[in-house]
C-alpha cells in the first residue's frame, strides 16, 4: 500500500474515525465567562467574549493534521475566524511586533508560539467547530487554534489569550519537552537535542538504569542492554534499532516516535508507556506486554505488511490499545508468528 502524496515523511494515517487525545483532556475549571483577550504588541487591545468571536465572519477550510507522534489525518474541516481577522478588529499588530503567543485556559496556562508572519501566512485559524459540529472541550473546545502546516502542537487548545510579542517566548512543549519551535513536518522538525552530558549519558547507559531521565533522541542503536530500567524515562526519538533489550521495563516511559527496528524486546514491559509514533518493524516482542500503552501512530510491519515484528502468543496486545493502531497495524499483530 502506497502512502498518500500528502503525507509529510514517516507520517501515518490515523485508523479511520479516530482523532487520538493528545496532553489534557478538559479545560480549567472557571465559571467566568469565556473571554479571548488579544494583548501586547497590538494597537488596540481588547477582550472578546466568546459569542462575540461567534458572531465574526467564519470560514471553513479542509486543514491536514500532522502529529508530532508520527499520526495525520487528511482535509479536517474546521470552521471558525482567521488570526488575521481578529487582529484587524484590535487595529492590527504595531509594528515591533514579531512574534505571537496563544496561552490556553488550562490548569498550567500552557501555551505555544510562532513568528507572526508565519502565523499569518499559514492561515492560522481560531476554530470553533470541527466537521460542523462545536468543538468538543477535549479537542480544544469550545475554541483553538489550527495552524496548517505544522505538527499539531503548535495548535493550541481552549484559547484564551493571544499576546503579541517583540521576543519569541517558547511553550510548554517546546520549552519543557523538547519539541522543535518550527515545528515544519515536511522537514521532520520534531525534537531539539538533549541537554544531558556525556558523562551524565556514558553513567546511565552503564549502569542501564534510566528511570525517570531526559533522554531524548538517545543514541543506543545496537547496545546490549538486556535488564534496561527505565521506568518513567523519557525517550521520545530514541534511537534503539537492533538493541538487546530483553526484559527491559519500559513501564510509563515516553517513548514516543522511538526507533525500535530490529531490537529484541523479548518479555520487555511497555505496560501505560506512550508508544506513540514508536517503529517496531522487525522488532522481537515475544512475550512483550504493551497493556495500556498509547499506540497511536506506531508501527509494527511496513505500509505493505512486510518487514513485520515478530509477535507469538504471550505478547500482549489488549484489543483497547491495539483499537488506536491503524488497519494495516491493527491487522498484522493479530497474526503472532
Amino acid at each position: 500500500m502506497t502512502p498518500p502524496k500528502d503525507l509529510p515523511p514517516n507520517q501515518h494515517l490515523a485508523a479511520p474515525g479516530k482523532w487520538p487525545v493528545v496532553g489534557e483532556k478538559a479545560p480549567r475549571a472557571d465559571g467566568s465567562p469565556w473571554t479571548i483577550t488579544v494583548t501586547g504588541l497590538v494597537a488596540a487591545p481588547r477582550a472578546f467574549l466568546l459569542e462575540e468571536v461567534a458572531a465574526l465572519p467564519r470560514v471553513e477550510p479542509l486543514i491536514d493534521i500532522h502529529c508530532v507522534t508520527r499520526w495525520s489525518r487528511l482535509g479536517v474541516r474546521f470552521g471558525g475566524v482567521p488570526l488575521a481577522d481578529l487582529l484587524a478588529a484590535c487595529g492590527g499588530p504595531l509594528p515591533e511586533a514579531r512574534f505571537v503567543s496563544f496561552v490556553a485556559r488550562s490548569d498550567r496556562a500552557h501555551s505555544t508560539s510562532l513568528p507572526l508572519a508565519d502565523a499569518l501566512e499559514l492561515g492560522t485559524l481560531v476554530a470553533l467547530t470541527h466537521e460542523g459540529a462545536p468543538l468538543e472541550p477535549i479537542h480544544g473546545g469550545p475554541v483553538r487554534t489550527v495552524v496548517p502546516g505544522r505538527y499539531f502542537y503548535k495548535s493550541l487548545k481552549w484559547l484564551e489569550r493571544i499576546e503579541l510579542l517583540a521576543e519569541d517566548r517558547l511553550g510548554y512543549w517546546e520549552g519543557e519537552t523538547g519539541y522543535h519551535n518550527h515545528a515544519d513536518p515536511w522537514a521532520e522538525e520534531r525534537y531539539v537535542a538533549t541537554t544531558l552530558t556525556r558523562h551524565e549519558l556514558a553513567e546511565a547507559l552503564q549502569a542501564r538504569d534510566f528511570g525517570g531521565r531526559d533522554l531524548r533522541g538517545l543514541l543506543a542503536s545496537g547496545r546490549d542492554l538486556s535488564g534496561l530500567r527505565a521506568v518513567g524515562a523519557k525517550l521520545r526519538d530514541a534511537h534503539f534499532e537492533g538493541a538487546n533489550l530483553r526484559a527491559a521495563d519500559f513501564t510509563g516511559a515516553n517513548l514516543s516516535n522511538a526507533h525500535l527496528a530490529g531490537a529484541d524486546l523479548t518479555g520487555a514491559s511497555l505496560i501505560e508507556a506512550d508508544c506513540e509514533g514508536a517503529d517496531f518493524s522487525g522488532a522481537v516482542l515475544f512475550g512483550a506486554d504493551f497493556t495500556g500503552a498509547s499506540l497511536f501512530g506506531a508501527t509494527f510491519c511496513a505500509a505493505d505488511g512486510t518487514n513485520g515484528a515478530r509477535l507469538n502468543s504471550a505478547t500482549r496486545i489488549p484489543d483497547e490499545t491495539r483499537s488506536a493502531l491503524a488497519p494495516v497495524q491493527a491487522e498484522y499483530t493479530r497474526r503472532p508468528l
